[in-house]
């Protein structure tokens, strides 16, 4: 009963749900109020519900699961892909969506790895002379010679 009253103050937007209510609506294999939770959530109730949905396996929740694996947060893509391997392992299309999208995100981890090894490298920048300065030098060097 608390965990249907936690459903619908989530319905309305006053409350997110926590790890006991996913739990439980896991295990009742509640899989309407997980794709809710999926689709509406923050990014903690997201990644959960993708990973109480892997649990379940149902093939009926792989629409929601599609819809969520271009989530900006790379945890709950990567949840949502994980979901999706267990649930269709046989199916060639989720077979060449998720190994794209994983490489994609092996991708990004590449670029920050890389980023994060050479943040601390110092770059030498080249200025161009401006030929006004140097001119502007010249002039005053000449003006502190005496005149003949």
């Amino acid at each position: 009963m608390l965990h249907n009253f936690t459903y619908v103050l989530f319905k309305l937007k006053l409350i997110q749900p926590s790890q006991k209510a996913i739990r439980f609506w896991m295990d009742c294999e509640d899989t309407d109020k997980l794709e809710f939770a999926l689709k509406h959530g923050n990014y903690k109730t997201r990644k959960l519900a993708a990973e109480a949905l892997e649990q379940i396996a149902k093939p009926c929740s792989i629409p929601a699961l599609l819809n969520c694996i271009n989530d900006k947060v790379q945890n709950v893509s990567v949840a949502c892909l994980n979901a999706l391997e267990r649930i269709s392992p046989n199916d060639e299309l989720i077979k060449t969506i998720v190994r794209k999208r994983f490489n994609w995100v092996n991708e990004i981890r590449e670029k920050r790895a890389k980023y994060e090894a050479n943040k601390h490298v110092k770059h030498t920048i080249y200025r161009w002379r401006r030929t006004s300065k140097e001119s502007y030098d010249r002039v005053k060097e000449q003006l502190k010679k005496p005149i003949r």
